[in-house]
């Protein structure tokens, strides 16, 4: 592997860190934009909550931040990246004390604590103007373990309301 392609490597990380720590450290919806680039989408799969390029401050701002449930820690468990994506495993911890329309839609707070995993997957696009290299987030999708989560809350699948046009 060449210098060029670890330094590469290293951006893609450090934006990929910059984007999850705007949004779920800081709750800083212009630092998670100023990381993503024109055309990224954010999923959340299985249940198809995100949004698209278009949506995506709106669903930031409305869906997620203000319903950022209590204790929320990630502890990573292995990541892999390349120029292109960083694939991280997280163990995710919370308190489920409120509703979380981006993760539970339809699931009311229990107030228990739920410990689950999940899987990132970040992917970039690199363009360069003058020699210098511009590089953002085309697609951040996060797959997490819905049953497991279900079965810590002790809740009713049938209760979850799955968007009309899932992502």
């Amino acid at each position: 592997m060449t210098v060029a392609i670890q330094q590469l490597i290293w951006r893609v990380e450090n934006i990929r860190d910059a984007f999850h720590r705007a949004v779920f450290v800081d709750r800083d919806v212009d630092a998670a934009m100023a990381a993503a680039g024109s055309d990224c989408t954010f999923a959340y799969s299985p249940m198809g909550t995100g949004a698209g390029p278009d949506g995506l401050r709106a669903f930031l701002t409305d869906d997620v931040l203000p319903h950022l449930p209590a204790g929320l820690t990630f502890r990573r468990v292995t990541r892999t990246a390349d120029q292109r994506r960083v694939v991280e495993e997280n163990l995710v911890s919370f308190t489920h004390d409120r509703d979380l329309p981006w993760l539970l839609p339809g699931i009311p707070a229990t107030g228990r604590d739920v410990e689950v995993r999940a899987v990132s997957i970040a992917a970039f696009k690199h363009t360069t103007h003058l020699g210098d290299i511009s590089t953002r987030i085309t697609s951040y999708r996060v797959l997490w373990d819905l049953w497991s989560t279900l079965t810590q809350l002790d809740a009713d699948p049938a209760m979850l309301h799955r968007p009309a046009v899932p992502l």
